[in-house]
C-alpha cells in the first residue's frame, strides 16, 4: 500500500478531526522513523512525549507478546495479577503515602477520574486550575483546561466550577482559594501551553493553601511523569508532594494506559459502582507499562534525562545569544522549549523538510520531548539543522 491508498482510505473511512502531515510511517527503530518509501526521520516528538523508551524496544515487544499468549482480557470484576503489580512498580517510585492506583486507557481519562475522586471525597463544589493549561479533552478534563479555544462549542458538556488564575501569581493563587475549594490541578511544566516550567516558590505555596483550605492537590503528570523532566515525576523538581498524580503517555511507551495514584485513605471515596472503564488496567497495558517502568529504573534512564537535557539546553542557549529570532530556551530534562515567536512554524517545516521531526505549542514555542534513550550524536543532528535555519 502506498501513501496516496492511505489517503483515500483516511478521507473516506475516518473522522478529519486532525491536522495531518503528508506522511505516513511505517516503521521504527530508536529515535528514528522510516516512512512508508524508506526514508530515515529524527523523531523528537516521540508521540507526543509517548515514546519513553523510542520505538520497538524489545523489552516492550517481548512485554506485549509474552502477555498476549496468556491473558488480553479479563472484567475488572476479577482480581487481575499484573494490574497489581503493576500498583507495586508505581509505588515503588512514588513518594511514601502515594501507594493507591486506578487504572484507565488515557490522560484524559485519568484527570477525569481524578477530578470525580476530589469532588466526591470534598463534597465541594468549586475548583482551580491554571490559564494556558491542557488537561484533556473529555468534559471534566476540558473544563479544567484553561485555553477557551478548545472549549468551543462544546460548553453545554462543561463545568463552570473552574475558576483560572495566571500560571505562576502566588497573588492570584491566594486570592481565589476558598472553603469551597474542592481541588487545585496543576502541571509541574506545561506542556501544551509553551513548556512552561513552574517554580518551587509557587509550587510550595500551592501545597500550602490546599492544606489550609482543605482542598486536595492533583499533580497532571500525564507528559511530565516516568523521567521526562529529569525527575520521577516533574513535582520532585519542586520539594512539594500532592494528594493525587495522574499519569498515561510515557508510562506505556506507546501502549494506551493511564492512571491516577493517590492514599489509600482518599481511594476508599470510589466504593464499588462509583467509578471504573472497561479497559482500565487491562493486563496487556498493564503488563507493558511495568516493562517500560522497570526499564526506566534499571537503565538509570531519568539521570539521562536530566544530563543530556541539561546539556542539550545550554548548547541550544549558547545559539540563542547569536540570535535575534530565538527569544527563549527552557524546560527540565527532555522536555526542552525554543521560544522562536513567529518563525517557530517556519522552523517546523524547514525541521520536517530536513527530515526531523518536531512540533509547535503555545503557539511559538518548538518543542522537543524525544524518547528518554535518544543517542547524544542524534541531537546532533537537530542542533546542525537548528543552526542552519538560523544562519539561512
Amino acid at each position: 500500500m502506498n501513501f496516496d491508498d492511505v489517503v483515500k482510505l483516511d478521507q473516506t473511512y475516518l473522522f478529519q478531526n486532525y491536522g495531518k502531515e503528508k506522511i505516513c510511517f511505517d516503521h521504527g527503530v530508536g529515535e528514528f522513523l522510516y516512512d512508508l518509501d524508506g526514508n530515515l526521520y529524527l523523531d523528537l516528538v516521540a508521540g507526543i512525549a509517548v515514546c519513553a523508551l523510542g520505538h520497538g524496544h524489545p523489552n516492550i515487544a517481548q512485554a506485549l507478546c509474552d502477555q498476549s499468549k496468556r491473558l488480553s482480557h479479563v472484567s475488572n470484576l476479577y482480581y487481575i495479577k499484573e494490574q497489581a503489580l503493576l500498583g507495586e512498580t508505581i509505588a515503588s517510585v512514588m513518594p511514601d503515602g502515594l501507594s493507591t492506583s486506578l487504572f484507565v486507557n488515557s490522560g484524559a481519562e485519568a484527570n477525569e477520574a481524578a477530578l470525580k475522586l476530589a469532588f466526591k471525597q470534598t463534597g465541594r463544589n468549586k475548583a482551580l486550575a491554571a490559564k494556558n493549561s491542557f488537561h484533556g479533552r473529555t468534559a471534566g478534563a476540558l473544563s479544567a483546561t484553561g485555553q477557551t479555544k478548545y472549549h468551543e462549542g462544546f460548553e453545554p458538556l462543561l463545568t463552570k466550577a473552574f475558576d483560572f488564575f495566571d500560571y505562576g501569581s502566588t497573588e492570584q493563587l491566594k486570592e481565589m482559594f476558598s472553603n469551597d475549594t474542592a481541588l487545585l490541578i496543576l502541571e509541574s511544566v506545561q506542556g501544551e501551553g509553551g513548556i512552561i516550567p513552574s517554580d518551587p516558590q509557587f509550587m510550595k505555596l500551592a501545597r500550602d493553601l490546599c492544606d489550609d483550605f482543605g482542598a486536595l492537590m492533583i499533580m497532571d503528570e500525564v507528559q511530565t511523569g516516568f523521567g521526562r523532566t529529569g525527575k520521577m515525576f516533574g513535582f520532585e523538581h519542586f520539594g512539594v508532594v500532592p494528594d493525587m498524580v495522574t499519569l498515561a503517555k510515557g508510562m506505556g511507551g506507546g501502549f494506551p494506559i493511564g492512571a491516577v495514584v493517590t492514599s489509600k485513605e482518599i481511594s476508599k471515596t470510589f466504593s464499588p459502582g462509583s467509578h471504573g472503564t472497561t479497559f482500565g488496567g487491562n493486563p496487556l497495558g498493564c503488563a507493558v507499562a511495568n516493562a517500560v517502568i522497570s526499564t526506566i529504573v534499571k537503565e538509570k534512564l531519568v539521570d539521562r534525562s536530566r544530563k543530556l537535557g541539561d546539556e542539550w539546553m545550554a548548547r541550544l542557549s549558547s545559539v540563542m545569544k547569536g540570535s535575534e529570532i530565538v527569544t527563549d530556551v527552557r524546560g527540565k530534562g527532555l522536555m526542552i522549549g525554543i521560544d522562536m515567536g513567529n518563525a517557530a512554524k517556519q522552523f517546523y517545516r524547514f525541521a520536517f523538510a530536513n527530515k526531523v521531526l518536531v512540533n509547535v505549542c503555545g503557539g511559538s514555542v518548538v518543542r522537543l520531548v524525544p524518547s528518554l534513550v535518544i543517542e547524544e550524536q542524534s541531537t546532533g543532528i537537530f542542533d546542525r539543522v537548528f543552526q542552519k535555519f538560523l544562519l539561512d
